[in-house]
């Protein structure tokens, strides 16, 4: 399985005015080789680990599977060693870094994403905007959440950040409950993949669409992460820094509770308040 940080790397650090030498951890940033029926789809930059949870999540951001049943087997390079209760993993490729997804009948909608996707990019290999949209469905009203305990939330991720700690190179995304109990967390270079693996993790244990749940990001909240979280159903996106103007149309639009430069006790509401009215119930939505 790949490492998410690159062990034995020394570094000369400059720092009040002396040079020294020291070792020094970075985040692994390798190419992972997507193919869809033995086709080759895209190839994402990413950290290695949750490849089958990236891949899952990335193909169900696309629209082009929505349930497990509609995937008939995985191949996946021997040396990842990852398992999946319930779908049928074959380690049996050579080549290093590549998942292919065995779909049971004909993709939903044609791929049409470029053939090279860096750590920075979400939705490079969509063409158009509206067919970012295309699959999206406004979410329900239902879900509140307190909103005194979205700051302790970022506490949560930031403790379950191990190779961040280490490298300070990694983004992480958390999904919790309406009530705050953390149900999953993954890491990545790339945000918008933190995102993908998380999706993809629910995807796997059937629970998506994501309905009265919370996910934090620790980076900015740009149009791709909106987008992905919207198609996942989850109501409420709350992000450390910034969204951007597309952001915040869409997650008006679409009814999302956006939150932004969620820091210490204070963020900045960008859509959907309602489901964060002080004294609101914590609902599952």
């Amino acid at each position: 399985m790949g490492k998410p940080a690159a062990p034995g790397l020394r570094i000369r650090r400059f720092a009040a005015g002396e040079w020294t030498e020291s070792p020094d951890a970075v985040v692994t940033e390798e190419p992972l080789q997507l193919l869809l029926d033995g086709e080759p789809l895209a190839v994402v930059m990413r950290t290695p680990g949750a490849d089958i949870e990236l891949t899952l999540g990335l193909l169900y951001a696309e629209g082009i599977v929505r349930s497990v049943d509609e995937v008939r087997g995985i191949r996946i390079s021997a040396e990842a060693g990852e398992t999946e209760p319930g779908i049928d993993v074959e380690g049996i490729l050579v080549e290093s870094n590549h998942v292919d997804v065995r779909l049971a009948a004909k993709p939903r909608r044609k791929p049409e994403r470029s053939m090279l996707a860096s750590s920075a990019c979400g939705v490079c290999g969509t063409q158009m905007i509206e067919d970012l949209r295309r699959d999206l469905s406004v979410l329900p009203a239902g879900t509140h959440v307190d909103p005194e305990m979205l700051p302790g939330l970022v506490d949560v991720l930031r403790s379950g950040q191990g190779v961040f700690e280490r490298t300070g190179g990694l983004h992480a995304a958390g999904l919790f409950d309406a009530g705050g109990e953390l149900i999953a967390l993954r890491e990545d270079i790339g945000r918008h993949n933190a995102v993908d693996k998380v999706v993809g993790r629910m995807l796997l244990d059937g629970r998506l669409p994501a309905s009265g749940t919370i996910l934090v990001v620790s980076g900015r909240a740009g149009y791709e992460i909106v987008q992905k979280s919207i198609g996942a159903g989850v109501p409420v996106l709350a992000a450390v820094g910034a969204p951007s103007s597309l952001a915040v149309a869409l997650a008006r639009e679409f009814n999302q509770t956006l939150v932004g430069f969620l820091r210490g006790d204070r963020f900045n509401v960008y859509s959907g308040a309602d489901r964060l009215a002080k004294g609101a119930k914590a609902s599952p939505g």
